[in-house]
């Protein structure tokens, strides 16, 4: 992967920050700068599909705890029972 450089403006604490962390993990500053620019830019980015493009069949709200434990407990028993269908 080719890469491209850059100048960037950074605060005088983080850059030190950056500096105890690559000495501790044994890797340069600059490695740990183009990851802090990786995530940024991945937590930035804009997909063309949603994450979740599934929709569910449900009363729209949200379930409560004893909901939760009845679907759990429902499932586990279906399980449970050979020959059951989901």
């Amino acid at each position: 992967m080719s890469m491209k450089r850059t100048n960037v403006y950074a605060d005088p604490e983080d850059l030190a920050i950056i500096k105890e962390a690559a000495a501790r993990r044994g890797i340069s500053e600059a490695e740990i700068i183009r990851q802090g620019i990786h995530l940024a830019a991945m937590a930035n980015r804009v997909w063309d599909e949603p994450l979740f493009s599934r929709t569910f069949e449900g009363s729209g709200r949200t379930p409560s705890r004893e909901d939760v434990r009845n679907a759990v407990a429902d499932g586990v028993q279906r399980e449970a029972v050979p020959g059951t269908a989901p």
